[in-house]
């Protein structure tokens, strides 16, 4: 027992240095493009292979820390058969959770079998990415990271194949009668002619059937890819090379690294208090209205989002400055709740958004054109929550509450302080988008611009401390590498539906309905409402774009304004139950026990409904989001 013990603790201290490797990587990427903004800049002499290392510096990140990610559970997951099954039964969700494990090591091993093949062919061929003569770097290393963090993360999920297989005792048969079926009807569908669209079908029913049991859905894409791929080609070697290379491939892009440095910027933000200081100066700005408490809050999420693009990280936040003092004043508890998650989802749509992003790399859509075009969207959100603050404090006071004006808003000194608490937000905002706009950084150069800036900010305010910069960075790492995974996990997805042919059937059927684009964005928007309930912002967009996107582009959509409409149809989901990742977040950073989530989701309802309204006045008038392009 001392041995296994002491075994465990070898293995992790293996995992956190692995992880702190990646970590400390991705905060030096920062540095890195800085560095070439400024030698490019200021002596016209960039540095040469910026790009290729940042590109390959992704991959190596993402499997550094894949084994940290798995042992920690920080890789996206839907539990909401798994944790009630837990209460119920845990030794039958202990069994649910080794048949999860097994797959993943499954998964796993082919990963690392996939992947050898090039990591020898690199190292034979001493193969490089750059240009001779200017730079070059060789890509081994970065192989051989993907096989080594694989093979730690493949440990790590042995390990827990172990220990649920051993809490499951007689419920222990399920891993194995599954397995077995799986394997039986694998073999039988390879040894058979299955057609590539029926292939398809049935992977997009099981993917959906394995995100809901409660596999993590990163390891839920994989799978399907591959199966299907197996499948189509009956080949399961020529699967097992396409997991590999959408491993190594997929986000060995300079854009992705937007990712981490957009992150990176968000928890800068985060630890320096400005969305503190962005709420009190909304205070002095909008307390002397009725319900301009709440109209404050509109503001300083607004604001925040202009910062930041990540919703989640604004209803952490504000929960815990604008609801107390909301409450103070007067509001409702369901009230405050629900208003600071309602205009937290301002965060994902006034850019920078991380989800537009994401939309931009898989669409192929300029992400300069995205945010240019999501900032009409965003203010009109932003004036739709703020009016209907005012309107339901004057007409539905037994929802609102008993609201008065905010005193301190009439106190003397108040324009110092609305300077003070938006000047750092005002100077990060022209340095993220004016450097976009203006043509001086691209996306990827002003998230490293505003991480560094943002960190300057925190410093002058003397919030960083070196134990708070460990943790933003090893937050940064932990979030990108659930992100990335998950991106990889949906181009081997994505590839195996381009083959089955089903994105085309798809778009030439809804073509020739003669419903049109109006009717193919009703049918499109009902669906984004409904997998909102179960997952994810980024996963919904992972798995719909591969369908979507040819549909939209048949039937004449401007891929820019359909990435705006996407995005805040997606960010509904944020908001209703069951899933509703921002109430769970607000949930859990209230520690109060009295709240309950139902209470939440009433009091969010009026702003799902104001989105809602918001998002189909976009779709109707398209102009509104293409009109500054």
């Amino acid at each position: 027992m001392i041995g296994g013990t002491r075994d465990a603790t070898t293995f992790a201290k293996l995992v956190g240095a692995l992880n702190a490797a990646g970590v400390v990587w991705v905060f030096a990427l920062m540095f890195l493009i800085c560095a070439d903004i400024a030698a490019r800049t200021l002596f016209d002499d960039p540095i040469a292979g910026v790009t290729e290392m940042v590109s390959l510096s992704l991959v190596a990140c993402v499997f550094l820390q894949l084994a940290h990610a798995v042992l920690h559970g920080r890789l996206m997951r839907v539990e909401m058969f798994l944790t009630p099954l837990e209460q119920r039964a845990p030794a039958a969700a202990s069994a649910w959770r080794a048949l999860f494990a097994l797959l993943s090591v499954g998964l796993i091993a082919a990963l690392v079998l996939g992947s050898w093949p090039d990591l020898a062919s690199a190292w034979a061929t001493s193969e490089f990415a750059g240009v001779e003569g200017i730079f070059t770097i060789p890509v081994w290393p970065i192989k051989l990271l993907i096989v080594a963090g694989s093979g730690v993360a493949g440990v790590e999920l042995v390990r827990q194949l172990a220990h649920a297989a051993r809490r499951a005792g007689r419920s222990g048969w399920l891993p194995i009668a599954g397995t077995a079926v799986c394997v039986l009807a694998v073999t039988w569908l390879l040894a058979g002619d299955v057609e590539p669209r029926a292939v398809g079908v049935a992977m997009i029913a099981l993917v959906v059937v394995l995100i809901v049991l409660g596999l993590p859905i990163a390891f839920s894409l994989l799978l399907t890819g591959f199966l299907g791929l197996a499948l189509i080609k009956h080949d399961v070697v020529i699967a097992t090379r396409t997991l590999a290379l959408a491993a190594d491939g997929t986000v060995s892009d300079y854009v992705f690294a937007t990712v981490p440095l957009f992150v990176l910027m968000g928890l800068f933000v985060n630890v320096s208090d400005v969305g503190r200081d962005a709420f009190r100066a909304a205070q002095r700005i909008f307390g002397r209205i009725y319900g301009g408490l709440g109209v404050a809050t509109v503001a300083a999420n607004a604001v925040f989002a202009a910062i930041t693009g990540i919703s989640i990280a604004a209803a952490a936040i504000f929960t815990k400055i604008a609801v107390p003092e909301m409450v103070r004043q007067g509001y409702t508890p369901k009230f405050a709740v629900g208003l600071t998650a309602g205009s937290s989802l301002l965060g994902m749509l006034i850019p920078p958004s991380l989800l537009l992003i994401i939309y931009g790399v898989l669409a192929e859509v300029s992400i300069g054109a995205l945010f240019l075009a999501a900032v009409l969207p965003g203010i009109l959100l932003a004036v739709a929550f703020a009016v209907g603050v005012v309107l339901m404090a004057w007409l539905w006071p037994s929802f609102v509450g008993n609201v008065k004006r905010d005193a301190r808003a009439e106190n003397s000194g108040g324009a110092l302080e609305v300077l003070l608490g938006l000047g750092p937000v005002v100077a990060l905002i022209v340095l993220v988008l004016g450097g976009i706009y203006g043509g001086i950084f691209t996306p990827t150069e002003a998230g490293a611009a505003g991480a560094l800036g943002a960190m300057v900010i925190a410093l002058v305010k003397r919030r960083l401390s070196w134990r708070k910069l460990w943790d933003v960075m090893s937050e940064t790492g932990q979030v990108s590498v659930s992100i990335l995974f998950l991106i990889i996990a949906a181009s081997m997805f994505s590839r195996m539906l381009t083959l089955t042919g089903l994105p085309q059937d798809m778009a030439a059927f809804l073509s020739g309905t003669g419903l049109g684009l109006a009717g193919f964005l009703g049918a499109y928007l009902l669906l984004l409402l409904i997998l909102g309930m179960l997952l994810d912002s980024t996963s919904i967009m992972l798995i719909m774009l591969p369908l979507a996107l040819p549909v939209a582009t048949a039937l004449g959509a401007n891929l820019v304004w359909f990435g705006v409409v996407t995005t805040i149809a997606i960010e509904i989901g944020l908001l209703t139950p069951p899933f509703g990742l921002s109430v769970y977040v607000i949930k859990a950073s209230m520690n109060d026990p009295t709240m309950t989530l139902a209470t939440i989701f009433r009091g969010t309802f009026p702003f799902v409904l104001i989105t809602l309204a918001v998002t189909l006045l976009l779709m109707a008038f398209p102009q509104i989001s293409l009109v500054l392009l």
